[in-house]
């Protein structure tokens, strides 16, 4: 019941009257699909242990006690602050006298380069295949990270550009794994196997922080620098085994089983690769679906990381407790979230196999998971007064909560459009990321000079409503179903009719000039 033209593959059950075709599942096992999963998984990860290394390292760079401070605006209500708890000792200072200023543009240089690649790579992929720009994107991401601590010495201008590189090359990361994630994986497996990949975010993080701390305070290299040598050359490695072991597609892989290869193909309607018709543009930005994935993304940047920076402020400047204190506490939400996002993946996919729910029903009831439930741990953090404890577990549950969006508009992407999945991956994760960069702004504007619970209240309703809004856009506006923008069955009338367009193109240009014709032929 497949029909093949020119390596289309059209998965038969998404056409009307066909639902019951549907091809039986593939009994073999463990296979390269999954082999490929776990490559992606591990880009992921290492992905994001280069994001967050440096705010773990950059406290032990500076030297605190050099620089001239300005003394933090604490508030009262929950009680005075005690001076031995917040004091740092200055035998851990680093060597760097730089601002808190100076370090937030270091800190930031490796988001402006992240977020500028995203859509070209997301093209660019769609155009030349994913593999290659994700493979060398995070090779050079990973030996970049080793020059940080050369870098460094040379000054901060060259840390400066040395982490706008690394984030440049970590711009595939996203929109790529997205692409490959179209190739390899089926429908009815993309909501587990996508959430394995996006949970290498946490992952990674859980693994950066407390290890990060620990080569910081007692590895070579003078402690800090090991950070960056330790996960540069794990980079390394990673990088040239994806390259090596990994293949474009199901087509080109020389390694999977013919049985597995029929499986995955049979199951998807359309190659996804760069054999594809040219990019619909317009009816892509007229497509509400895409719009609702948007909306999706960038309420969840926005809560996100509303609850992941904030939080631990509110924590120290109202109820004076840092977080930081503690490294399992710090990596606690995050272990949550990856915890809760594997859970949640499998029960999307049992709700798919089992036949009473569709695609769109899947997508809309699990990102509500991962989006209201935020909310309203953000509702509640916002009113749970002077008890750091209850503050915790609402970070924790909220966070953990958050990993609904792996298997609700995180993979929507594939849903509505596998063959331009990792473009449509780098639009949205892009304009999130923006959107992301205001949480800090807005909060720091609100609670400026005055760290009421009152004023907090107000920046924790801000991000509630903004997650609030958004997922109820993508509930109102959302949807599982293939778009008839990426419609295979068009290819052979599309490139048709863009022949005839070229070549009556070509016969006005001769005999407009027919002596340049001439010399033409």
């Amino acid at each position: 019941m497949v029909s093949r033209s020119r390596g289309a593959h059209v998965l038969v059950w998404e056409q009307p009257g066909l639902e019951d075709q549907r091809p039986k599942a593939y009994r073999g096992g463990l296979g390269t699909r999954h082999w490929v999963t776990f490559m992606l998984f591990l880009g992921m990860a290492n992905a994001y242990i280069m994001r967050t290394n440096m705010s773990v390292a950059i406290v032990a760079m500076v030297n605190h006690t050099a620089l001239p401070v300005d003394k933090e605006a604490i508030d009262t209500e929950c009680g005075n602050v005690d001076s031995n708890a917040t004091s740092v000792a200055a035998s851990q200072d680093g060597s760097f006298v730089w601002s808190s200023t100076l370090q937030g543009y270091i800190l930031s240089s490796f988001f402006y380069g992240y977020v500028i690649t995203q859509i070209p790579f997301g093209i660019l992929s769609k155009r030349f295949g994913a593999r290659l720009f994700l493979g060398v994107g995070m090779l050079i991401n990973s030996v970049f990270g080793l020059l940080v601590p050369v870098a460094a010495e040379a000054g901060y201008e060259w840390l400066i550009l040395v982490r706008f590189i690394q984030g440049l090359g970590e711009g595939p990361i996203v929109p790529c794994s997205h692409a490959m994630l179209a190739k390899w994986i089926p429908p009815n497996e993309r909501s587990r196997m996508g959430a394995a990949v996006y949970a290498g975010a946490q992952f990674g993080t859980v693994i950066s922080m407390p290890l990060s701390g620990l080569l910081s305070a007692y590895g070579f290299a003078g402690g800090w620098p090991s950070i960056f040598y330790v996960f540069g050359i794990i980079g390394t490695v990673w990088c040239l085994a994806f390259l090596f072991l990994v293949s474009e597609d199901p087509e080109v892989c020389p390694r999977i089983k013919e049985a597995e290869k029929k499986y995955i193909l049979s199951s998807l309607w359309g190659a996804a690769g760069s054999s594809s018709p040219p990019i619909p543009w317009c009816k892509i930005l007229m497509s509400m679906p895409f719009w609702a994935i948007m909306l999706a993304h960038m309420g969840q940047n926005y809560g996100y990381e509303t609850l992941m920076t904030e939080l631990p402020t509110f924590m120290r400047q109202v109820l004076h407790f840092s977080i930081k204190d503690n490294g399992f506490v710090s990596a606690l939400p995050y272990l949550c979230m990856w915890l809760f996002s594997m859970f949640i993946s499998v029960v999307a996919d049992w709700m798919l196999s089992s036949g009473r729910f569709n695609h769109t029903q899947v997508r809309k009831i699990i990102n509500s998971i991962g989006e209201y439930g935020p909310a309203i741990g953000l509702l509640i953090a916002a009113n749970t007064g002077c008890n750091p404890a209850a503050t915790v577990a609402v970070l924790a549950i909220g966070v953990g909560l958050n990993g609904g969006i792996y298997s609700g508009f995180k993979v929507n992407h594939l849903d509505i459009s596998p063959r331009f999945a990792g473009i449509l991956m780098a639009f949205t994760n892009c304009l999130a990321n923006l959107t992301g960069l205001l949480a800090p702004i807005v909060a720091g504007y609100i609670i400026e000079g005055r760290p009421t619970q009152a004023q907090w209240r107000i920046v924790f309703y801000i991000a509630a409503g903004v997650y609030i809004f958004c997922a109820t856009f993508y509930n109102l506006f959302g949807s599982g179903r293939r778009q008839e923008w990426d419609n295979p069955a068009e290819d052979e009338a599309l490139a048709k009719k863009a022949a005839a367009k070229k070549a009556e193109k070509n016969q006005r240009k001769a005999v407009k000039n027919p002596n340049e014709a001439e010399t033409a032929q």
